[in-house]
């Protein structure tokens, strides 16, 4: 595998492989970006059908970290690491001291937290031996709550931009993937007099869904031919792709998984298909929002921080429609802007 070569390596300042015998701990973490600071990203840990999928998915991930803590606002750099394996299968407590030594071998160039398949417990023991961790109990605690908020205020922004509507009551959604964050969107939505349509493989968090939202369950491949107003992607990355944008009946994507496009081009095609793309690394924001602010910690600022991601979005709709771009250009150029100025004036 030609690793320079790769269409997502895109000059990472550093990519690292880790491993434990003991534990079994295997995991990559990539430093995509530290010219706004540390760079700061989450774990997630998934069973990955091979290496270089890992790979590709942490320099995704990575890059969409530099990106999305730009237009944030935030001053960190960009980084994002992934446990190779099964959670269910493999998580213990020396595996995540063995990824404390790992973060202290980057000396704060990486700070990590929470992200799929792991808890704030996970990031609990990796703080017993290392410091590089954020989004801890105590402080700023789960970021899942205001990832949700904001995806929520993201889909207010989209409704608004594309219907002129300032409330979303009678909105069909198609919310796929009910994890902590998918579950807490719905809540939102439901309480906003939406309409919701859900799946995932957790058919306990469907029943559920449908006890307390009202919401219509589907298959898992049948969630794409909802006739619908809103599809909210919430699990893994890639369902926006070739097949998929021609089955849409939506005419916005709005949702919280990363790496929702396939490949790049398809930017483009959802403006061919006349469907309003909320860039999934503006509109998934408020966890790492709230995660700055660590330190000293208060929710009501997070929240408020939070809440801009609206208007954060309304700009670059506008901004789309004024230039013919695809709206997910446009957020990458207004990063790199973001980004450009700061390395200029140090």
């Amino acid at each position: 595998m030609a690793f320079f070569d790769l269409a997502d390596f895109d000059n990472h300042e550093q990519v690292v492989f880790c491993s434990d015998e003991k534990s079994g701990f295997k995991a990559i973490i990539a430093v995509h970006s530290t010219a706004l600071g540390p760079a700061v990203g989450g774990c997630r840990m998934w069973d990955y059908a091979s290496d270089e999928d890992a790979l590709v998915d942490a320099l995704r991930l990575s890059k969409g970290m530099t990106y999305k803590n730009a237009m944030a606002g935030l001053k960190m750099g960009g980084g994002k690491s992934v446990i190779i394996g099964d959670a269910k299968a493999i998580k213990s407590e020396a595996l995540f001291k063995a990824f404390g030594e790992a973060l202290n071998r980057l000396n704060g160039r990486y700070l990590s937290a929470e992200d799929v398949n792991i808890t704030t417990a996970d990031i609990a023991i990796t703080n017993t031996v290392t410091p590089f961790v954020t989004g801890t109990e105590g402080k700023s605690g789960d970021p899942g709550p205001f990832t949700a908020l904001g995806t929520f205020l993201g889909v207010k922004a989209c409704v608004k931009h594309k219907f002129n509507r300032d409330n979303l009551i009678g909105i069909k959604v198609a919310v796929q993937g009910l994890g902590s964050v998918g579950y807490g969107l719905c809540e939102y939505l439901h309480n906003a007099g939406v309409e919701l349509f859900v799946t995932d493989i957790n058919q306990v968090a469907l029943d559920k869904a449908a006890i307390e939202f009202g919401a219509t369950i589907v298959g898992l491949d049948d969630i794409y031919d909802q006739y619908v107003d809103v599809y909210a992607p919430c699990a893994l990355g890639a369902s926006i792709n070739d097949s998929t944008i021609k089955r849409l009946k939506a005419s916005i994507i709005a949702g919280c998984a990363n790496n929702q496009l396939a490949e790049q081009r398809h930017d483009q095609a959802l403006v061919d298909a006349e469907i309003l793309y909320a860039p999934d690394y503006v509109i998934n924001a408020g966890g790492i929002i709230n995660i700055s602010f660590e330190e000293s910690y208060c929710a009501e600022k997070a929240t408020k921080k939070v809440k801009e991601i609206y208007h954060t979005l309304l700009d670059i709709f506008t901004k789309a429609d004024q230039q013919n771009k695809p709206t997910g250009a446009i957020a990458d150029e207004m990063a790199r802007e973001i980004i450009n100025q700061v390395v200029s004036s140090q």
